[in-house]
């Protein structure tokens, strides 16, 4: 009796298995979804790229992905709320704390919204997100250079725009 065949052909043939392998050993089955996307979303913008062996380029790739998200958050560990000691949590006594953290929320805003869109892409993806500067470049596809310059430019711009938000 023949083998049943795969109704989904190329990468979505190994999508279920890459993700589920994944969340498995060491990742939330969100993350590797989002690695597997990054990964396919990338492989099929560049139309002049073919995988030898597509499902080893899959879990290579997808694993290098995932070791990229586990750096970034390591960068930026998350704390709960409620895991804080009372001295340390955000909330302030003050009653016009709620005001000034809405305008310097407006502010960021204005400001951000004000940088040229790759300025402002480089800047969010560094500053924000985590990611390195040769990730951006190569997200970006521009040289290493021109991303540190471009966060450089925006960080300088962004303090000129907040300086009225930071004490003396």
């Amino acid at each position: 009796m023949p083998r049943p065949t795969n109704p989904l052909k190329g990468w979505l043939a190994y999508y279920g298995e890459l993700v589920g392998s994944w969340a498995k050993r060491n990742s939330r089955p969100c993350d590797a979804e989002d690695a597997a996307q990054d990964v396919m979303v990338h492989l099929l913008s560049d139309g002049n790229v073919a995988a030898v062996a597509p499902k080893s380029y899959l879990y290579r790739a997808t694993q290098n992905r995932l070791i990229s998200e586990i750096r970034r958050q390591e960068r930026h560990p998350q704390t709960s709320l409620e895991m804080l000691a009372a001295e340390d949590h955000p909330l302030l006594q003050d009653p016009e704390a709620g005001v000034r953290a809405r305008q310097l929320a407006e502010a960021l805003e204005q400001a951000l919204a004000s940088l040229p869109l790759k300025k402002r892409q480089a800047y969010v993806w560094h500053r924000l997100e985590g990611y390195s500067q040769p990730e951006i470049a190569q997200r970006m596809g521009l040289a290493l250079n021109t991303v540190e310059r471009y966060i450089m430019d925006a960080t300088r711009e962004m303090r000129e725009q907040l300086e009225r938000f930071c004490p003396d």
